[in-house]
């Protein structure tokens, strides 16, 4: 309940920290990034061994008043109030996130049935989402294939595909798959033309027809939904935009995306734009 949404790094990301901000939101709302697994490395000790759980606990309470009357002296100030709360992460990921991260706690056979690798992002996921935290993000790069994509990408599928079988089995297992929104998707897809001078075999991007899949939360299960056209190059039957994946996702958290519209830049703006609907063929 008192943790952060969390994006857990598997390989380099393109622009990086970015993708992860509060954007529009106050800075509070700021993911936290995980680049490294190991709890000895991703979570450093700040426990001070000579004073109390409970006696650390008043110290930052007594900090975070201190903070709060030197922000209200000032009328206010959002990234102040992300410095602030900022603090109190810390001390919650010391005194209760760092469990979530070893997984040397789960048995061996779960540990084996997810495969190590990037398996262990896919299982770090399952542990913080049964631990209360709403949002998790697993960031798997080298997709960007301008070059060998036949070879690359079967690599690369290979990699992922054991690990989010068992990441489903397992939601489903302990009942969390019913509650849970699985997104597994990419910016764009890639042509089906090869790439001129990329080496051989490679594929540019392509942002006019390519595939998400969505499991859990309300998704109905077993179907597929749009089609390309015969060349798998452009969406032409049930072209579903971004803003209509936003919509529905949004739905099925129980939020009207026409009515979830704030202020920013001297104009309203929609998080689905002033386009999106909600996808109600992929509902169960």
């Amino acid at each position: 309940r008192n943790l952060p949404g969390y994006v857990v790094l598997f390989g380099a990301a393109v622009v990086g920290q970015a993708n992860w901000s509060n954007s529009f939101l106050p800075g509070i709302y700021q993911g936290c990034l995980i680049r490294d697994l190991d709890p000895r490395r991703a979570l450093q000790n700040s426990r001070n061994a000579f004073v109390s759980s409970p006696s650390q606990r008043r110290q930052l309470d007594l900090l975070q008043s201190m903070n709060a009357l030197h922000r209200d002296a000032r009328g206010g100030d959002a990234n102040l109030d992300a410095r602030i709360q900022s603090l109190e992460v810390a001390f919650h990921m010391q005194t209760e996130a760092a469990e979530v991260f070893d997984l040397a706690r789960e048995p061996r056979n779960v540990r084996s049935e997810y495969g190590g690798g990037f398996g262990d992002a896919c299982l770090t996921a399952r542990r913080l989402v049964e631990r209360g935290v709403r949002m998790v993000q697993i960031y798997n790069g080298g997709w960007d294939t301008h070059a060998q994509n036949g070879p690359n990408h079967r690599r690369l599928a290979a990699g992922v595909d054991r690990p989010i079988a068992a990441l489903l089995r397992d939601l489903k297992r302990t009942g969390l798959l019913d509650e849970t929104i699985v997104l597994w998707s990419g910016e764009f897809g890639r042509t089906p033309t090869t790439e001129s001078g990329s080496g051989g075999e490679g594929r540019d991007h392509n942002h006019l027809g390519f595939s998400v899949w969505m499991a859990g939360g309300g998704i109905k299960g077993g179907m597929t939904f749009g089609n390309t056209d015969d060349f798998g190059f452009a969406a032409v039957e049930n072209r579903t935009h971004v803003h209509d994946l936003h919509a529905t996702i949004l739905h099925l958290m129980g939020l009207d995306h026409e009515r979830l519209t704030y202020r920013y830049s001297g104009r309203d703006f929609r998080l689905t734009d002033v386009h999106g609907h909600v996808v109600r063929e992929i509902i169960a």
